[in-house]
This record gives structure tokens, sequence and C-alpha cells, in this order.
């Protein structure tokens, strides 16, 4: 069995510096809060976990870089760190707009520093994260193919902004076939996307016994027919009898905000399914065109 060698030279590279910065700020973040515990409610469990799941998982990519381990595994390396680079500069984005907007304006002023402090990390965690995307992409050469395309970004987007749906429409699915039926659509059109990204890593979508342009076309129309339905029925079987918002509803645990918040991101992955859409149907007819 081959014997573990260090690559020290990874550590000095501009993105080996911006992962160790991650490594920090991601740290200091979930540090802060959890020693004042200030992260109750899905909103900021979503924070916190943000924080921790980008901690961990820079610290495991910079371990494996490191000790040259990740050569020894099968995927496709460029696309998974490129691909959660992505992933986390979305989270970090939401977790910095979410997490001031609900507890450093609650009723209860105490912790404010940390609540400040923290803010302050999330901020600079986009910004470290955002500049590691910006220099991985400068190096499309290594990477495999597909996620350097819009459709792959786009795959990205759409698993994220389900994500941000499950969280606010949590335990309140269940009372109606309607919305049981547009949680359906999230979950599924979630769990393709997760397999998309993780086939393209593991170097699998080569191996498909079918066109894979054509399967993402077939697939992005149906999603959009999902989608179109699922907008049109979630607003009808909420808001059909909450016209308005309660007036007194704490911000970060409103029912009727959180429905607010679905309904909003239900359009938008709706407009970025019909976007993609139209970027896999060009693939496929300049495809079939050469």
């Amino acid at each position: 069995m081959p014997g573990i060698s260090l690559d020290l030279q990874s550590m000095t590279t501009p993105v080996g510096i911006v992962r160790f910065l991650e490594i920090f700020l991601s740290c200091t973040a979930f540090s802060l809060i959890a020693n004042v515990q200030e992260y109750k409610g899905a909103y900021g469990g979503w924070c916190m976990f943000t924080w921790c799941f980008s901690f961990a998982l820079t610290i495991l990519i910079v371990i494996l870089e490191l000790t040259e381990v990740h050569r020894r595994i099968p995927i496709s390396w460029a696309d998974f760190t490129t691909s959660f680079a992505m992933m986390a500069t979305l989270m970090n984005l939401t977790s910095f707009i979410i997490y001031p907007s609900i507890f450093l304006v609650s009723e209860n002023p105490s912790n404010k520093d940390h609540k400040l402090a923290a803010t302050a990390m999330a901020c600079l965690c986009f910004v470290a994260y955002a500049a590691e995307v910006s220099l991985t992409r400068v190096r499309q050469e290594e990477l495999s193919g597909f996620l350097t395309t819009v459709p792959g970004l786009l795959k990205v987007l759409e698993a994220f902004v389900a994500c941000i749906i499950f969280v606010s429409i949590e335990g309140t699915y269940s009372n109606m076939a309607g919305r049981q039926w547009c949680m359906a659509v999230y979950c599924v059109c979630f769990i393709i996307a997760l397999l998309i990204i993780i086939g393209t890593i593991a170097k699998l979508i080569s191996r498909l016994p079918f066109p894979f342009e054509r399967f993402l076309t077939a697939y992005n129309i149906l999603a959009v027919l999902m989608y179109l339905t699922a907008a049109i029925m979630w607003p009808i079987f909420y808001f059909r009898d909450n016209t308005s918002r309660p007036p007194k509803c704490p911000k970060g645990h409103c029912e009727w905000d959180n429905m607010l918040i679905a309904t909003v991101l239900t359009f938008v992955n709706l407009a970025v399914y019909i976007v993609d859409l139209f970027y896999s149907a060009r693939l496929v007819f300049v495809t079939v065109a050469s």
C-alpha cells in the first residue's frame, strides 16, 4: 500500500489560502451563536447547519488535498469542489440575509454583540466562498464538462432553492392533498437534480445507456409542468383563507411569512427550470445539428 505524501503547495495557492479563511470564518460564526444559543427555530437551525456544514466539508477538502488522498478517490475532484463552493456560496448568502433579519430585530435585545459579530462573519464567509468559485472557475479545463455549463450551474441553484423551500414549509403540508402534491413536486425535482450533480461528480453521466442531453430536456419539460402546478396550487390552498398577515405573528416563527416565502421561491424555481429547459434544449439541437 503506497504511503501518504503531503502536498504543502496546495496550502499556499490562492484557493488554499481562501479555504483557510473559510474555515476560520465559518467556525467563528457558529461558535458565536452556539455560545449564546441564539439559533432557535427552522431559520436559526438553517444558519447553524450552513456554518457547520461549510466548516466540516472545507476541512475535509483541505485534509484530502494536503495528503493527496483525493487523487485516489474515483470522482471528478474539481467538479466536486466547484459544486460545493457554489452551494456554500448560496447557503452563506441566505444565512447572511436570514440571521440578522430574524435574530437582530427580535424583541430580545440580549447578546446583540454576538449576533452582530456572527452576521459579520457570515458576510465574510459568503465573500470567501464566492472568491473560491471565481478562482476555481478560472481552471475550467480541469472540469469534466457539465457543471461548467449553464444547465449544470442551474442544477445547483435548483437544488438550493428547494432546500430553502423545505425549511420554510416545515410541518405545514400534511393536512391538505394539494399541499402534499406540492411537497411531492419539490422532493422529486430536488432528488433528481441532486442525482444529476452526484452523477456528474462521480463520472457516471457518460455511462448512461441513453443520451444525457435528451434526458435532461425531457426531465426539464416535466419539471416545468410540475412546478407550474405547484405555483398555482400552493398559494390557492393557503392564501384563499389567509389573505392578510396576522397582526401578532412573530418574525421567524410566523406561518404566514413562511408560506409567502415558499410561494415566492416556487415561482423562482419555476423560472429557473424554464431557463434550464431553454439551455438544455439548445444543447440537444446543437448536438443534433453538428
